[in-house]
């Protein structure tokens, strides 16, 4: 059993090929035909132009290691990890092959046999290990982020120059690095009352970067909640989903912080477990799946993930009372990718934007196309990133003024697209317009009232 949590075994001929055993996976890899539907959904093979960087291409790849006809190497390593894991092909596939899992898993059969070395371990290692699955370590970190920014050191290394000894890719990550705040984990251990009648009790799911860069999403997120009859609390035991973990390849790490998670909130027992970053609650719904060979654990993975709700669809599908205070503006909605293709939530956050007085809803062509974030493959592939980057940002219509998504990730890439076209628009998450309009209102109206 590796670390994968799949069987696997050593052919004779080549001690770096891992032979997959398991029948589970022998049925997704079956699933494909080879079809080439999935082509055109494929943001990496748009751009390259080759087989094997497509997701039929990589699952045919997949399949020779799993049957042993191909070794684990450099060769196959690339195009598993040139993959942005953006689901788009899962969406455009008639057969229904569950491409994001064979990736993940490929990735960490590739980390097992073909480990990093030297300071990508230990780069890799430090943020991945030491860093994010550690709140407290987390909460440090923004707090010196916060003096960068509110000491004038900030202003002082970008009028020296001394921002330009980064990387380009890291300098265009510092320009648009939002302002910190003081995390909402920290900031309510007790949770916040629901205001009028309560509805349901739910918790949220605050993450780690999330809650470091984006508290005040956070923070707007309660808001609507508690606006709506939602009680809310925020298990302090919680950790990174770890999502980037499984992304990286490194699936033992990710497993850890999935059983920490289900334990902090089953513990709780909310009624829902509330996200507002897509690729969080894509990686929470994927516990069964991530733990699915832990007998300890499995189906309290299942119950853990049929708790957990997007907040946009939460909002729609147990009710939230149409916003009054107008808010005048133009804004284009981005469909971040763990959201639309891995979660499938599509209609219901625009919904909610066409609920939203004064709004007027620009249509952004291609919606769903990946904008290059993708985790953190805008930092481990920049190139390939930037060019996904430059396309998303040819669509993205002029007149809009805000450009609303539900993904702090998507947030961050696409704030570098607006500064490097220097365009004067404003991105936001979807659920920051509904707190602004509920803010104009002038008077509290409680939902029952309406």
């Amino acid at each position: 059993m590796n670390q994968s949590g799949i069987r696997m075994v050593k052919p004779h001929t080549d001690e770096s090929t891992l032979v997959h055993m398991s029948a589970t996976d022998e049925d997704k890899f079956a699933a494909c035909v080879h079809c080439g539907m999935c082509l055109e959904s494929c943001p990496t093979y748009d751009e390259l132009g080759h087989e094997h960087q497509s997701p039929r291409g990589r699952v045919h790849l997949m399949k020779a290691v799993a049957q042993g006809k191909m070794a684990i190497s450099e060769a196959f390593a690339d195009p598993v990890f040139t993959c942005l894991d953006c689901r788009a092909c899962e969406t455009a596939c008639p057969s229904g092959v569950q491409v994001g899992t064979l990736i993940e898993e490929a990735r960490g059969q590739i980390r097992e046999t073909l480990p990093l070395t030297g300071w990508k371990k230990t780069i890799s290692r430090t943020f991945l290990r030491k860093l994010f699955p550690y709140p407290a370590r987390l909460q440090v970190l923004g707090k010196a982020l916060k003096v960068y920014q509110r000491s004038g050191l900030q202003t002082f290394a970008r009028k020296t120059g001394l921002v330009n000894l980064a990387p380009q890719h890291l300098r265009d990550m510092e320009a648009i690095m939002p302002m910190v705040t003081e995390p909402t984990l920290t900031k309510y251990p007790h949770g916040i009352p629901a205001n009028g009648k309560v509805k349901m009790q739910v918790a949220l799911f605050t993450g780690c970067i999330m809650d470091v860069m984006f508290s005040d999403i956070n923070e707007a997120t309660i808001r609507v909640l508690t606006r709506n009859g939602y009680e809310v609390e925020m298990p302090q035991g919680q950790r990174c989903c770890g999502a980037l973990h499984v992304h990286a390849g490194d699936r033992e790490e990710g497993r850890r912080l999935a059983r920490q998670n289900i334990d902090a909130f089953l513990e709780a027992d909310p009624d829902k477990v509330i996200v507002n970053a897509a690729g969080c609650g894509c990686a929470l719904k994927e516990y069964p799946e991530l733990l699915r060979e832990d007998q300890e654990y499995r189906e309290r993975a299942k119950q853990f993930a049929a708790k957990v709700e997007d907040v946009s669809k939460f909002l729609h599908d147990y009710g939230y009372r149409k916003p009054q205070g107008k808010l005048n503006a133009r804004v284009t909605y981005h469909d971040a990718c763990h959201l639309a293709h891995g979660q499938g939530v599509r209609r219901e956050p625009r919904e909610l934007l066409e609920s939203i007085p004064g709004l007027q809803i620009i249509p952004l062509p291609d919606a769903d196309r990946c904008c290059g974030s993708a985790g953190i493959y805008n930092l481990t592939n920049p190139g390939m990133a930037g060019k996904i980057l430059d396309k998303k940002m040819e669509n993205m219509p002029a007149e809009a003024e805000l450009i609303s998504m539900g993904n702090p990730g998507c947030m961050l890439q696409i704030a570098m697209g607006v500064a490097k076209c220097g365009r004067n628009q404003q991105v936001v998450h979807t659920v920051q317009l509904l707190d602004w309009s509920y803010q104009k209102e002038g008077r509290y109206v409680p939902a029952e009232e309406v």
